[in-house]
């Protein structure tokens, strides 16, 4: 069985919604963190990294598509370097680091990059789009900052989507 180890950690910074990080993308946060991670390294060669996972919840708006992947170029990664992003909502950055750790174990690599970046700040609005053409009347928007958005009907009558805060207080009875 293969040892792993977490070799060293960084983390991006924590704020508040619409406080001091509000101007910072989830893409450059993210960027910093591992740039920085790789300052502190300076040993490693870039081109031993096999892989970042990384973790995003929200991936509607400017940490859309594979964040991971853009991470590894706006840290300054080589192009070879892949990047895989995980959701697991608000277990996304722990799931992305257990994702690594089991591609580790499982000889995918000696080396990889884990972790998860989210601005609350920065969630956008959304809006589905018509299921027809001409559509009158105001069209559906979310704000996607926390809760579900655009619910399945069977899934709300089946087990009714509550917020994280909801959860919280349902779990704690």
């Amino acid at each position: 069985m293969t040892d792993i180890f977490i070799v060293d950690a960084c983390r991006t910074p924590m704020g508040k919604l619409g406080g001091q990080l509000a101007f910072v993308r989830p893409d450059d946060l993210a960027a910093n963190a591992v740039a920085s991670l790789m300052g502190r390294n300076p040993d490693l060669d870039p081109m031993a990294i096999e892989d970042i996972q990384w973790g995003a919840a929200n991936q509607a708006g400017e940490d859309n598509r594979n964040v991971a992947r853009m991470t590894a170029l706006l840290a300054g990664l080589p192009i070879e370097i892949p990047g895989a992003t995980v959701n697991r909502l608000c277990g996304s950055g722990l799931q992305a680091v257990v994702s690594a750790g089991h591609a580790l174990k499982d000889g995918w690599g000696e080396v990889m990059i884990a972790g998860g970046s989210e601005s609350m700040s920065r969630a956008p609005y959304v809006t589905l789009k018509s299921e027809r053409g001409f559509p009158t009347g105001a069209p559906d928007t979310a704000d996607t900052v926390l809760g579900w958005r655009f619910v399945n009907s069977r899934m709300e009558e089946m087990y009714p989507p509550i917020t994280l805060g909801m959860t919280a207080e349902v779990v704690a009875d």
